[in-house]
């Protein structure tokens, strides 16, 4: 005895018991924390192992005797054990997780190996550049920012084109709330033309990586500004001003118009100079009365990046100069009469031109306002017309405009090129002589509006001229028909313009007013469930969506009066979508007992301004929402076929469809490819008067690309009434199934006493972990052979050997070799599984007498095989590990325990672990005592 503890004590003397180890890795990433430990002779014996984990003077993990435990959020593979790995994982690290872990591995309770492992968290910094806009020849800060990560020192490098622009400045970071750290590091640019299309970049150096972020500066050229002043005849009518804006970029501006420092409106064209800056005039005309107020006019203009503005003012005295009232001595007196004799003489001279007059007389026009349509509805055509009155109708010409944009036709499907060439011109009808008209077509794929990049439905329709009285006047009606969408014609209004053609005077402009669109509420089906915190009381929900405007009205009413909704969003303003539709929904709740019974009669009436009547929606009974379970997966033994079920419970009224979808092979977004058939449903069953249940099943046959792929998947889509989506549940082919186990073991002795005990596994994901075990009243470990191999199906096929002798002697394990020779040959483990005829195997059923005496002599005696032999076949990688197994003698000497043979299948998807067992019949041992 004490020989053995020197030996053992001399084991653990060539060991190194301590080690250091650091380690680092990413957020949210799973980290192993190694601990590795081996013993001389290289078999552990795992009942001797005790293993600690500490962090901080708190136990991680623990194993040992008395029990085995692990804190949450750490995970560790207790059968690498055997192999002298006892690491711990660690699931999602995070910065609380950081700290000096400790390992200690006791075997025989003698301290056999300790680590110490440094855990850190590694995060890369995550960069913008929030800011990119800059004016062009002044001064700009270029802004980098670096966030999310740890440790907090980095460094930061510009760069213009590739070269440096900035030496490399170490920053130490900024401690975050999350515990993460941010940096900023600023560059200063004074920005020119060749900057327009540099690439200038962002470069962050952390923890020996790099990070790097490419990024364009956007420009922006500041305009030149010039205000002026149209020419008008008189000071009593509007003024019309205009103001240059020249060589600015980007195109997007926006001119203010200001008077005595008050805002004025004003809306955009502008034009592309040759050097790719644009310019605009934009014009706004005073109204009388605001000329009259004289003072300052200014004219400002504001661009995207650019915190000022732009601007030039000018008193209305030096643009518009009012006339002073002279004060006429005797000169300017005798002036005054000269002037008088001139005026006489001039309007002598003029007599002789009267019928210009009398031709200007005949070209006086009668313009209506715009007439707008009574009700313009989302998708409805809607028309505006003018009406024109006049002797000389059949030369005028209109063009139309939304808000201050020409409108071109999109009626038309096809452009004559040789046609005036009025591709991108407004939409213009010019009327010719002898009641002919000619319209420029333009191509429906033309932009309707070019400052904008919007297009919509318009037509001109023209009716005239039309000779309407006796004394010659002729009565034309120009009118537009158009779609209305709520993007280009909410707010907006139509303008008319009628001149004369091949004269740029415009003789009248007619603008309507502003028009309201309707649009029509869609209101869904009243939608029934339980409160969340009374399961007595049942809400009742009805949504409307797309209507316009805003202002809608939910009335709920019962057989016996009108309900008061305990939840509406009709009245609180909601907030257009995308598109500028609006939605909202109202609820009211009654007692579960009255929608019980089925013959409660509950309607919603649903009024807006777009309905010519109000929309009702109706409900009678009681509607329960299924609860769906996620979907199980089984496999039969004998054909391979995988079988899907999926529990679909607590549900009413009956009613409910179930769709199996197939999701495509190796696509990260497993999009659905086509549905499959064969699904099965099994009831619904009632389970409770209100309620049902029902099992939905799909049996496949799995191919051979998804065996071996482990990709897409199937969906499982539940479809009912009280659901506004259907409810959806995924499987993955890469999910846990559990293999096909065969009911027993199978058992070959050879002629020497050496049993060979196997088991064929067939499919199953992820791979399952045996464990071999054998004795009498006790069980040893043993140790055993796998292989695995594609079956002809397809299937994954796990195969697993064991060889075993039996004594009833105390055995060395200095004395163990890892295999055997016997008769001149080595039991091999595919020979044993697949190939019973090999020589030396055969099964023990087939000669009882025969083997039950090799049995005998084996509990006798102990053959040690000698030196040379084991030397040979340790050289042979497909000999098989023959284990010894020490069957201990009964009360009497000649009573000896009955042989087990217990192997245990652990598997993910097996609750718990199955065991098949063989155990030695009472005969055999009957007949060798």
């Amino acid at each position: 005895m004490e020989s053995k503890v020197l030996i053992f004590m001399m084991f653990l003397m060539l060991i190194n018991p301590v080690s250091s180890t650091d380690v680092q890795a990413n957020p949210s990433t799973n980290a192993t924390l190694p601990c590795n430990a081996s013993v001389a002779g290289g078999h552990i014996d795992v009942s001797l192992i005790k293993v600690d984990w500490i962090k901080n003077g708190s136990a991680i993990a623990s194993f040992g005797e008395a029990a085995t435990q692990i804190e949450e959020g750490f995970s560790w593979d207790t059968t690498d054990f055997i192999n002298g790995d006892f690491s711990v994982t660690i699931l999602k690290a995070s910065l609380s997780l950081q700290g000096v872990y400790e390992c200690t591995v006791n075997y025989n309770s003698s301290l056999l190996f300790s680590s110490n492992v440094t855990f850190t968290i590694l995060a890369p910094p995550s960069l913008s550049v929030p800011q990119q806009w800059v004016v062009l020849e002044k001064e700009a800060h270029i802004e980098c920012r670096a966030s999310g990560f740890y440790p907090s020192l980095v460094s930061f490098t510009w760069t213009r084109d590739g070269q440096e622009i900035k030496h490399p400045d170490q920053v130490e970071g900024e401690l975050a709330l999350d515990g993460y750290y941010t940096a900023v590091s600023n560059l200063t640019v004074f920005p020119s033309r060749e900057d327009q299309n540099m690439t200038f970049s962002c470069r962050v150096a952390h923890s020996g990586d790099y990070q790097e972020l490419n990024f364009h500066l956007n420009i922006t050229y500041l305009p030149s500004v010039r205000l002026s002043a149209v020419a008008s005849p008189s000071k009593d009518v509007p003024l019309t001003l205009y103001c240059d804006v020249e060589s600015f970029y980007p195109e997007e501006i926006s001119v203010s118009w200001y008077q005595n420092g008050s805002a004025l409106p004003e809306l955009p064209v502008s034009d592309q100079n040759p050097d790719g800056t644009f310019k605009t005039r934009r014009y706004f005309t005073l109204s009388s009365e605001q000329r009259q107020q004289r003072g300052g006019v200014e004219c400002a203009v504001n661009q995207p990046g650019v915190g000022y503005s732009v601007s030039e003012a000018a008193d209305l005295d030096q643009l518009d100069p009012l006339d002073e009232s002279p004060v006429l001595n005797k000169s300017a007196k005798a002036s005054v009469a000269m002037m008088s004799i001139s005026i006489v003489l001039v309007f002598l001279l003029c007599f002789g031109f009267s019928w210009r007059r009398r031709d200007e007389k005949q070209k006086s026009l009668t313009v209506s306002g715009v007439i707008l349509p009574p009700r313009v509805v989302v998708g409805q055509k809607g028309r505006v017309t003018v009406s024109i009155e006049g002797r000389r109708v059949d030369r005028v010409q209109t063009v139309w405009f939304l808000n201050d944009t020409p409108i071109c036709d999109t009626s038309l499907t096809e452009t004559s090129k040789s046609n005036f060439n009025c591709l991108y011109n407004p939409l213009t009808t010019i009327h010719l002589p002898y009641g002919l008209t000619l319209t420029c077509p333009v191509t429906e794929k033309g932009p309707l509006l070019t400052s904008r990049g919007e297009r919509g439905y318009y037509k001109l329709h023209t009716d005239g001229p039309l000779h309407s009285s006796r004394n010659g006047t002729q009565h034309l009606v120009s009118a537009l028909t158009f779609i209305p969408q709520i993007s280009l014609h909410k707010g907006a209004v139509f303008k008319c313009q009628v001149s004369y053609v091949n004269k740029d005077r415009i003789v009248e402009e007619r603008v309507s007013e502003k028009f309201t669109i309707l649009s029509p509420p869609e209101v869904s089906d009243i939608q029934l469930a339980e409160t969340q915190n009374d399961s007595d009381v049942i809400s009742m929900t009805v949504r409307a969506s797309h209507f316009h405007p805003d202002v809608i009205t939910f009335r709920w009413f019962c057989q016996g009066g009108e309900l008061s909704p305990v939840a509406s969003q009709a009245s609180s303003s909601p907030r257009p979508n995308s598109e500028g539709f609006f939605s909202a929904s109202s609820q009211c709740k009654l007692p579960r007992s009255e929608l019980e019974k089925g013959s409660t009669k509950v309607w919603v009436s649903v009024h807006h301004m777009a309905l010519k009547q109000p929309v009702t929606r109706e409900t009678r009974g009681f509607i329960k929402r299924p609860c769906v379970s996620e979907i199980v997966s089984s496999n039969y033994s004998s054909n391979e076929t995988s079988i899907l079920g999926c529990e679909i419970t607590d549900f009413y009224p009956p009613n409910i469809s179930v769709t199996w979808l197939k999701l495509r092979e190796g696509e990260e977004d497993d999009r659905e490819e086509e549905v499959i058939e064969g699904g099965e449903l099994w009831g619904p069953i009632q389970t409770n008067p209100r309620l049902f249940r029902l099992t939905a099943t799909l049996d496949r046959r799995a191919t051979h690309q998804e065996k071996k792929d482990r990709r897409g998947g199937i969906i499982c889509r539940v479809e009912h009434c009280s659901l506004d989506e259907p409810i959806e549940r995924k499987w993955k082919y890469g999910d846990i199934v559990a293999p096909s186990i065969p009911p027993s073991i199978s058992v070959c002795w050879s002629s020497e006493g050496v049993g060979v005990f196997s088991l064929l596994l067939r499919g199953g994901h992820p791979k399952v972990k045996l464990l071999w075990t054998a004795g009498g009243a006790t069980l040893t470990t043993l140790t055993s052979s796998e292989t695995e191999e594609i079956g002809d199906d397809g299937q994954r096929e796990l195969k697993s050997v064991c060889a075993m002798e039996r004594s009833t002697n105390l055995l060395n394990p200095t004395n163990k070799k890892q295999e055997r020779r016997k008769n001149g040959h080595a039991i091999r483990t595919n020979d044993a599984v697949t190939d019973p005829d090999t020589e030396g195997i055969e099964y023990i059923d087939e000669k009882p007498d025969e083997g039950n005496a090799d049995m005998d002599r084996n509990v006798e005696t102990t053959s040690e095989g000698d030196e040379d032999s084991d030397k040979e076949t340790e050289d042979d990688p497909s000999a098989l590990y023959i284990n010894k197994v020490n069957v201990r003698r009964g009360p009497r000497e000649n009573d000896r325990a009955r042989l087990r043979v217990c192997l245990e299948i652990t598997h993910p998807a097996l609750k718990l672990p199955v065991y098949r067992t063989w155990t030695e019949p009472n005969e055999e041992i009957s007949s060798t005592a």
